[in-house]
């Protein structure tokens, strides 16, 4: 009996650890299949390759934490680029376009956080209903047409660094510790973990559940700003389509990396590993040279291993 008790407990105690013994396992595999993948200049441009879905996913964290889900993600990367590449394309100053690409993905968060947190109104409907709004707002904004987006700024944002020090690496740490430090050092973190563990209870135990959902989604559209302006300098332009790969895998690579899809607990580092564990999938499919269709089917394949690994963490 207490060795059936234990093994759901072992199995809990394995599911933390899921991310990094995944991307581990992951690595050795595409070493075994390619000696060019784990190579310093593939493993450099696969790192940079997965910062955007690293603060991307960041800013899932917020709204999973609270026992909520951000679908609009997947539309607010795009405007959030369309904002940067209007504003460049009609003669704004790169830092101006900039900072209206961060503040247009703050305001979506804001309004679904209204929405969610004021209104009580469905996260899961008032973040895809901002999907499809955004999705054409986008269109609307750009006409369907990528924006090129010139700038020397950006250029050196996405390119280069300290040494061998990459600035979007340097972007992903500093936004993956400034997430830790809020969510386990302040009491606004220690709010969100509670709200999204028992609602009810918080709210009795008198923390402003309303503002801290507000908070959550606010954060989370702020990254997502944050991550628009880094696809703009990656890319060299602004592309309008609507990115449901990274809404998936920002969604997995959180689950994936240790917090509940019900709320009250979160892993900043095991968000970190699966962003990166996704990232890798693609790079080594490439490498590989298996056909970009599989792609898709890998990602939905791990989504729902993570929704699989979230269930022992009950």
């Amino acid at each position: 009996m207490t060795v059936v008790a234990a093994r759901p407990e072992i199995a809990a105690r394995a599911a933390e650890f899921a991310a990094p013994l995944a991307l581990i396992v992951l690595w050795v595999a595409f070493f075994i299949a390619t000696p060019h993948f784990l190579t310093l200049d593939n493993i450099g441009d696969l790192l940079v390759a997965s910062t955007i879905l690293t603060v991307l996913a960041l800013g899932q964290q917020f709204a999973i934490t609270v026992g909520g889900i951000d679908l609009s993600v997947g539309a607010n990367l795009p405007w959030a680029a369309a904002i940067l590449g209007y504003l460049a394309t009609h003669g704004y100053p790169t830092a101006v376009a900039i900072a209206g690409a961060i503040l247009g993905g703050l305001a979506v968060g804001m309004i679904n956080g209204l929405l969610v947190g004021r209104l009580h109104m469905t996260d899961f409907v008032v973040t895809l209903g901002m999907l499809s709004v955004l999705n054409g707002a986008t269109l609307l904004l750009t006409h369907g047409n990528t924006q090129a987006v010139n700038s020397t700024f950006l250029r050196t944002l996405a390119l280069d660094g300290i040494g061998p020090v990459r600035w979007f690496w340097l972007l992903a740490l500093i936004a993956a510790l400034v997430v830790a430090g809020i969510v386990f050092r302040t009491r606004v973190g220690t709010h969100l973990l509670a709200t999204g563990g028992r609602l009810e209870a918080a709210r009795d135990t008198g923390i402003a559940v309303n503002r801290i959902r507000l908070f959550a989604y606010a954060m989370s559209g702020l990254l997502c700003g944050i991550a628009g302006v880094m696809l703009v300098a990656r890319n060299g332009g602004a592309d309008p389509s609507l990115q449901t790969t990274y809404l998936l895998s920002s969604i997995a690579a959180v689950v994936l990396g240790g917090s509940s899809l019900s709320g009250g607990k979160a892993s900043v580092l095991g968000t970190v590993c699966g962003a990166v564990l996704f990232t890798s999938l693609i790079n080594g499919f490439t490498i590989l040279g298996i056909s970009q269709y599989y792609q898709p089917v890998a990602v939905g394949a791990v989504l729902l291993l993570a929704a699989g690994i979230a269930r022992f963490r009950k």
